[in-house]
């Protein structure tokens, strides 16, 4: 667009120059000859609105994500490995981190933004295959579209092999929409919610109408039932302002999220279910999570108590213990 306008900012100056040059060697024309009646009927055609252009606001969060993530890469975190040696678990640990993160809840069901009181309630997934498509802002550059599109598919085939769940890529039918969106394209976010989602909670809706910028991301899962257990809707909203690793890393744990592992734990290590930044993408403990969560004995609906014995000897069996 920027090439487009200053290629039409050159014509018009090359006009404006020829216009010069004919005021000094020529006589201004006459003519008697009246001009023609305007044909009845005729509309003007309507003109072109000027194209949107991105705000300060926009400009100035961009500038600031890119502090925060310049600030945590400085300090070590925002990690891509996925653990290692130095952050052992044991299958305990991974029982303990599951209940925290796949039964408590980090917000009351329906409050908005009100912190819930932690308690351990109940197993939360998709019965239903996932179908997942990604829509823009109207002022994301292109190429960062297809950045974004691609490292969207890459991770749902990732997700997909993960929790052996149907997930895919699927523009037609789809129920897990991920939309990266500007400040500039605040206002819309709510309209296209309420549009996915006639039934929304109005709390639910309200969150959108004007985000703090510490929150980078988020994501809402809608059940198929009122009160229900079983996802079957869910909708990410991510910053286009982010630097590619931020938005990359909100693209992990918001999908992530989104398919039941709604909660955070500061004793979650390594993993993205934590608040303190150390890793940035999904690690080798959040896989386990994923597989925990969708092993077909783990029913929607399911509380801590039943849950429990299926989740301890699954975790054992992946740590290495009793087969």
């Amino acid at each position: 667009m920027r090439a487009r306008w200053r290629h039409i900012g050159l014509a018009f100056g090359l006009l404006a120059g020829l216009a010069a040059c004919d005021d000094q060697t020529l006589a201004p024309r006459q003519t008697d000859v009246p001009p023609s009646a305007r044909p009845e009927g005729l509309i003007p055609p309507e003109p072109e609105a000027p194209p949107r252009r991105r705000s300060l606001a926009s400009r100035d969060l961009e500038t600031y994500y890119a502090s925060v993530q310049a600030d945590l890469l400085a300090q070590g975190l925002l990690r891509t490995d996925g653990g290692g040696p130095d952050t052992p678990f044991t299958d305990t640990m991974l029982l303990r981190n599951f209940e925290r993160i796949a039964l408590a809840e980090e917000y009351e069901r329906g409050a908005g933004l009100r912190p819930s009181r932690g308690e351990l309630g109940r197993i939360k997934k998709w019965n239903k295959p996932v179908r997942v498509a990604v829509e823009f802002g109207e002022l994301v550059p292109e190429e960062q579209r297809v950045k974004d599109s691609n490292m969207v598919s890459q991770y749902v085939s990732r997700l997909a092999g993960i929790s052996g769940h149907p997930i895919a890529m699927d523009g037609s039918d789809t129920n897990f929409h991920v939309l990266f969106m500007s400040e500039d394209d605040k206002a819309e976010i709510a309209p296209r919610i309420r549009a996915l989602v006639p039934d929304v909670n109005p709390a639910s809706l309200r969150i959108f109408e004007n985000l703090p910028r510490s929150i980078h991301c988020l994501v809402i899962a809608f059940s198929e039932t009122p009160g229900g257990y079983d996802y079957g809707e869910a909708i990410a909203v991510i910053r286009s302002e982010h630097p590619d690793l931020l938005r990359r890393s909100c693209i992990h744990e918001e999908m992530a999220q989104g398919l039941g592992l709604g909660n955070d734990s500061p004793q979650a290590r390594p993993s993205i279910f934590n608040d303190d930044d150390e890793f940035a993408l999904l690690t080798t403990h959040d896989e386990m999570l994923l597989k925990l969560l969708y092993d077909p004995r783990v029913k929607a609906g399911m509380d801590a108590d039943e849950v429990r014995p299926i989740v301890a000897a699954r975790a054992a069996e992946l740590l290495g213990g009793s087969s």
